[in-house]
């Protein structure tokens, strides 16, 4: 037993961090405190403490200290230690995924724009972050019809003969084809895109309205009317995503708890435009004020995964250590960086929006994660299990024409899908179309690993497939000696439409069909969808993946020459379907090369 008062004696005063250790050595929970012998001597007083709070307490066999210089340190050093070791008393922050940014090629004559995610090593231009993929898909789509900037590759922009589709419905200038539009035209349109993107749109609207006017003084009427509809579609988007009075960069952050439950919600403004908004469900930690949680967060969303950090961040509460996050996160910004709470008149009506946002959202996962407990429950009820099911995985397995298998297993449970638990299987050594062994396989392989000791145990084992696959399953848990997994088949039935799914049990091989309006198909057809869209999307990115490494086994080409020939024809595809004349257009391809190249890959499609 923790003698925390001979422990208490000695600690000091001075700020850092300590880690409370339960009986195997683990690290329970991690904090840190401008006054170590304060903040630790408060879990340990008679009253007052939560719940949570007592059954930490009651797991602790030892505390370590880490003294520091400033609070900074401290902060710093907590924040290294719960990403290193992700506490289970913590908040944890359980997304690693990089934002997406609007990427503009200057460099090239005919500056293109797409969608970009993760190291900025091309030459361009980057906007953003934005804060998913549909709210850049959208920009992208106002700004194709806006400024009709072409957004294809470039080898498909190379190649082109005449405009495509894009042209024709008004969509994009056509510069792929001579005598459509002049480099200084076009030149225009990509000011115009990049003024908008820069959140420069007084200015644009200027410019617009200027050269409207100087193109029907010239009796330039098409002219004209395009500028005419541009300034009136940036009007419109001005009038929805405007914030008045706001310029650059800054970041709204509102935190609202209910029931044991957080939901932080960001709204992000880049230039003076909010350009999205995104909801957090961190897991709260024992200290779980709405303060609290929202420093935590604060904390691990910009330093965990090197996010961008904007000049102004508006957050909903007071923070205790305020002047060490702005010194913190100033240094990871390289500019000054301003934590605030106290804010008036356009950024207070927002974080207004953000906190009645967090509120709503976090009532409404709450309400969804009732809904998730009720199928659950008929499940169990269905397939009668003993017990609730707290683990799904579900297997499926995707293919063309039985080359570049790929299995996939999707994992459900009480909070809906588990991402961070999905997992793909490269299929190997097998007869092509052969699904019934790359289940074998994909099987092997996942509890193979169980076995010795990787992993957690799922409840419920749904196989996308009919008794073969099920019986593929079943073989697989008896020879590893797996017990206590209720195996599930889901067959589509004769008409293969959804509603119409027949379940088998691995176990007695009794088959059954439940309503369409049952809670538990709802749930086994939300899981099967899951794992076959997992599946395609691996099975996709195999088969790109081996059209690429096509390319590295060309003798004479190394990583560099291989790099210019698919930044010259935008990819694999690009390059296999060149001929010679073409090839040596390429930086550093002669025509002994070229000849090289084409010999090699007309052998490899033989």
């Amino acid at each position: 037993m923790f003698d925390s008062e001979a422990f208490l004696k000695q600690l000091t005063q001075r700020p850092g961090v300590y880690q409370m250790l339960g009986s195997e050595g683990e690290i329970l929970y991690v904090g840190k405190a401008k006054n170590l012998k304060a903040r630790v001597s408060s879990y340990f007083r008679a009253s007052g403490l939560t719940t949570k709070t007592m059954a930490l307490v009651a797991k602790i066999v030892d505390i370590q200290v880490t003294v520091t210089s400033t609070e900074v340190d401290a902060l710093l050093l907590e924040h290294n230690l719960i990403k290193e070791h992700k506490p289970p008393y913590n908040i944890l922050l359980k997304d690693d995924k990089s934002y997406p940014y609007i990427f503009l090629s200057t460099q090239d004559t005919f500056p293109r724009l797409a969608f970009h995610r993760g190291s900025k090593r091309k030459k361009g231009q980057y906007f953003g972050p934005y804060p998913s993929s549909g709210a850049v898909r959208e920009s992208l789509h106002f700004l194709q019809k806006t400024f009709r900037v072409r957004q294809c590759e470039d080898a498909y922009f190379r190649n082109r003969s005449r405009p495509c589709l894009q042209h024709q419905i008004g969509r994009c200038t056509g510069p792929c084809v001579p005598g459509f539009v002049t480099e200084e035209e076009y030149a225009e349109q990509v000011e115009s895109t990049r003024l908008f993107l820069q959140g420069k749109s007084q200015e644009l609207m200027a410019k617009l309205a200027d050269d409207m006017e100087a193109c029907a003084e010239r009796l330039e009427f098409e002219k004209a009317a395009v500028l005419r509809d541009q300034l009136g579609h940036i009007q419109q988007v001005q009038s929805s995503q405007g914030i008045e009075g706001v310029r650059g960069d800054l970041d709204i952050i509102a935190c609202a708890t209910r029931h044991g439950k957080a939901c932080v919600h960001v709204l992000f403004v880049r230039e003076g435009r909010v350009i999205g908004s995104r909801s957090y469900y961190p897991a709260l930690a024992i200290d779980d004020t709405e303060a609290s949680t929202l420093s935590a967060f604060v904390l691990q969303y910009y330093l965990a995964n090197e996010r961008p950090v904007p000049q102004e961040v508006i957050v909903s509460h007071e923070l205790d250590e305020v002047q060490a996050l702005n010194e913190l996160l100033t240094q990871r910004a390289k500019v000054k960086v301003s934590v605030k709470h106290r804010v008036r008149e356009a950024r207070a009506r927002w974080l207004q929006l953000a906190v009645q946002t967090a509120d709503t959202n976090l009532m409404a996962h709450l309400e969804a994660k009732e809904t998730t407990r009720a199928r659950l429950l008929a499940l169990q009820k269905a397939a009668q299990l003993g017990a609730f099911p707290e683990r799904i995985e579900c297997f499926d397995i995707s293919h063309s024409s039985g080359a570049q298998t790929v299995a996939s297993c999707v994992v459900f449970g009480v909070d809906g899908a588990k991402k961070s638990d999905y997992r793909k299987f490269n299929i190997e050594g097998i007869t092509g179309g052969d699904d019934y062994a790359a289940m074998q396989q994909a099987l092997e392989r996942r509890f193979k690993r169980l076995k010795n000791g990787e992993g957690v145990k799922p409840d419920v084992l749904l196989i996308d497939g009919g008794k073969g696959q099920v019986s593929q399953a079943m073989g697989v848990l008896e020879a590893l000696q797996i017990e206590d997994i209720v195996v599930i088949g889901v067959a589509k039935g004769t008409t293969r439409k959804a509603g119409f799914e027949t379940l088998i049990n691995g176990a007695t091989g009794k088959e059954w069909q439940l309503q369409s309006d049952d809670p538990a198909l709802h749930l086994i057809q939300y899981i099967r969808d899951e794992s076959h869209r997992f599946a395609i999307t691996g099975h996709r990115a195999r088969r790109a993946k081996q059209h690429q490494s096509a390319l590295e086994s060309i003798p004479g080409v190394g990583a560099k020459r291989r790099r210019d020939l698919l930044r010259h024809f935008g990819s694999a595809q690009g390059v296999k379907g060149a001929n010679i004349e073409e090839l040596i257009k390429v930086p550093g391809i002669n025509r002994a090369l070229a000849e090289q190249i084409v010999e090699h890959l007309q052998a490899g499609r033989e």
